[in-house]
C-alpha cells in the first residue's frame, strides 16, 4: 500500500479537488486524554458479562444497515470510491459485526485441558482482554479497516485508540460516533487526529497493550520497531503484489472479466488486487489482446455517478507517486502502454496503464502500483508461473485461474502467501481470515484468529491442596 500522501488532516474532495474542511493535529495533551478515556471506558467494559458487549455491536450493525448511502457517501466524498462500492463496504461492516454477535461466545469460551493431577474442568485457559489497543488504518477502506480490527476487539473486551487516515478523517469520525450511538462506554473508540510522530507516545504509554496497523512497509516497520522496543505486541496488514495466475485451460473470456475487475476496483487501490497477471504462453497473446480490449471500456467520470466504472485516485498526490513509478519503471525499460481510457482532466485521475517485459527480481516487479496499473508477465508454464509469483517480496493473497480445480489447490499450496483463491481474484468476507506473510505483515484478522490476537489466553488449575507434588 502506499504510503499516506497529505500533511494535515482535511477532507479533499478527489474528484473536484475542493477542501471541504480541516481539523487540527492532536496535541500531546490531547493524545495523553484520549488514551486516558479509552482506558477507562477498557475498565468498564471488560467486566461486562459478553452478553451485555455483544448487543453494542448488533446495535451498531442496526444503525450501518439503516443509513447505508449516507454512511457510503461520506467514503466516495473523501477518498474517491465509486459510491456503489461504498455501499458494499458499509454492508460487508454490517455483516462483520453480526458474526461477532453470533460467533465470538463460542469462540471466547474457556477450553479445558487436561493433564496428571488434575480433575475434569480443572485446568483450563481462558480468554481475557488486555486493555487499550492502539489501531492505524489507512484511507482506500475507511469504515472496513476500523471495523474489521474493532468488531473482534470489542467483543474481547478491548478498547481502541484510532489514528486514521489523514484524508479520511470524517470517515474516522463517523466510525467513533457510531459505537458512542450504539450504546458503548464513552472512549471504547476514540478517534485522535495524531501526527505520525505520536506513535512513541502511544506504545510507550503502559496503558496500550498492543498496535495493530494497516498500511505501508514503511509505516509498518516504524509501528513494529516502536512497540518491539516497548515490548508490545503488533499485528501488520501491509501491501502486496499479488499475482493472478492464467493456465492454458482457463476459460479465458471469463477470467479476463475478473482480471479486469481484480486490477481496477476501488480505483485499483487496493492491497489484495491483481496486480501481476502471470499469464503462460500457450494463452498470453489471447488473454492480453481481450484484456486491453475490456480495460479500454472502463468510464472514468463522477464516483457519485452509477454509471461510473472507475474512480479517481484517493488524491492528487497519489495519482502524482504513481506516475512516478511508472515513468521510473520506463526508464528501466519496461514497456508502458496507456490502455485508451481518456480520463477527465478534473478529479485526481490516472489513467489505466499496462506494462510488460518486466524482468523478474528487477525494482519495477518487485514494487506495487497502488492504481490502475497492470503488470504483465508472460510465463513458460505452470512452473514457471510459480515461480514469477514467489519471486515477489510480498505475500499477502494471489489468484490461480484453471479449468481442473485440484490442479488449482495443488498451485496454491506452493504459493508463499496469506491467501489464495481459485478461479477469483480475491474474497472479502465477515467469515475469511485476511492476513499475509513475507514483506505484506504478520497476523491476522478476522474469525477466532483476528479475535485471538490480543487476548490473553490465561492458564487457571484447581489442584487439591494435599495432592502429591
Amino acid at each position: 500500500m502506499q504510503k499516506e500522501l497529505i500533511m494535515g488532516y482535511a477532507t479533499t474532495n478527489p474528484y473536484t479537488g475542493e477542501t471541504v474542511k480541516t481539523f487540527d493535529t492532536a496535541t500531546e495533551a490531547g493524545i495523553d486524554a484520549a488514551i486516558a478515556k479509552a482506558d477507562e471506558a477498557f475498565q468498564t467494559w471488560r467486566d461486562m458479562p459478553l452478553a451485555e458487549r455483544l448487543p453494542v455491536l448488533a446495535k451498531a450493525a442496526d444503525l450501518l444497515e439503516g443509513d447505508v448511502r449516507g454512511y457510503a457517501e461520506t467514503l466516495t466524498l473523501e477518498m474517491g470510491k465509486l459510491i456503489g462500492e461504498a455501499e458494499l463496504e458499509v454492508k460487508l461492516c454490517v455483516g462483520m459485526l453480526r458474526y461477532y454477535v453470533e460467533n465470538a461466545e463460542a469462540q471466547l469460551a474457556p477450553r479445558t485441558l487436561s493433564a496428571p493431577g488434575y480433575g475434569e474442568g480443572d485446568l483450563q485457559v481462558v480468554k481475557e482482554p488486555q486493555g487499550v489497543l492502539f489501531a492505524v488504518e489507512p484511507w482506500n477502506f475507511p469504515y472496513y479497516q476500523v471495523i474489521r480490527i474493532g468488531a473482534p476487539q470489542f467483543a474481547a473486551g478491548n478498547s481502541i485508540v484510532l489514528k486514521h487516515a489523514s484524508n479520511v478523517p470524517q470517515s474516522a469520525l463517523k466510525m467513533e460516533a457510531l459505537f458512542r450511538e450504539a450504546g458503548a462506554p464513552e472512549g471504547l473508540l476514540v478517534n485522535v487526529f495524531a501526527s505520525h510522530d505520536a506513535a512513541e507516545q502511544i506504545l510507550a504509554d503502559p496503558r496500550v497493550r498492543g498496535a495493530a496497523l494497516t498500511g505501508s512497509e514503511g509505516a509498518g516497520a516504524v509501528i513494529a520497531s516502536i512497540a518491539g522496543k516497548n515490548l508490545k505486541k503488533s499485528t501488520l496488514e501491509l501491501g502486496g503484489a499479488d499475482a493472478f495466475i492464467v493456465l492454458e485451460d482457463a476459460e479465458i473470456d471469463k477470467t479476463v472479466d475478473w482480471a479486469v475487475f481484480g486490477r481496477h476496483w476501488n480505483g485499483g487501490q487496493v492491497c489484495c488486487s491483481s496486480k501481476r497477471m502471470i499469464i503462460v504462453d500457450a494463452v498470453y497473446d489471447e488473454f492480453v489482446e481481450k484484456y486491453r480490449a475490456k480495460v479500454k471500456d472502463l468510464k472514468p467520470g463522477d464516483p457519485m455517478d452509477p454509471a461510473t466504472t472507475l474512480a479517481p485516485l484517493s488524491s492528487q498526490s497519489a495519482a502524482d507517486q504513481l506516475r512516478e513509478q511508472v515513468e521510473a519503471a520506463r526508464a528501466a525499460g519496461v514497456t508502458v502502454e496507456d490502455a485508451g481510457v481518456e480520463v477527465p482532466s478534473q478529479g485526481s485521475f490516472f489513467p489505466p496503464t499496462i506494462m510488460s517485459d518486466i524482468e523478474v527480481g528487477s525494482e519495477t516487479a518487485n514494487s506495487e502500483f497502488f492504481g490502475p496499473v497492470s503488470s504483465l508477465f508472460r510465463a513458460k508454464d505452470e512452473e514457471d508461473a510459480i515461480r514469477i509469483a514467489n519471486s515477489s517480496p510480498f505475500g499477502l493473497g494471489g489468484s490461480v485461474f484453471t479449468s481442473d480445480h485440484e490442479r488449482g489447490k495443488r498451485i496454491a499450496r506452493r504459493l508463499d502467501t496469506g491467501m489464495v483463491y481459485i478461479n477469483h481474484p480475491t474474497a472479502v468476507y465477515p467469515d475469511v481470515p485476511f492476513g499475509g506473510v513475507k514483506r505484506s505483515g504478520y497476523g491476522r484478522e478476522l474469525i477466532e484468529l483476528g479475535l485471538l490476537e490480543f487476548v490473553n489466553e490465561k492458564v487457571v488449575g484447581v489442584s487439591d491442596i494435599d495432592g502429591p507434588f
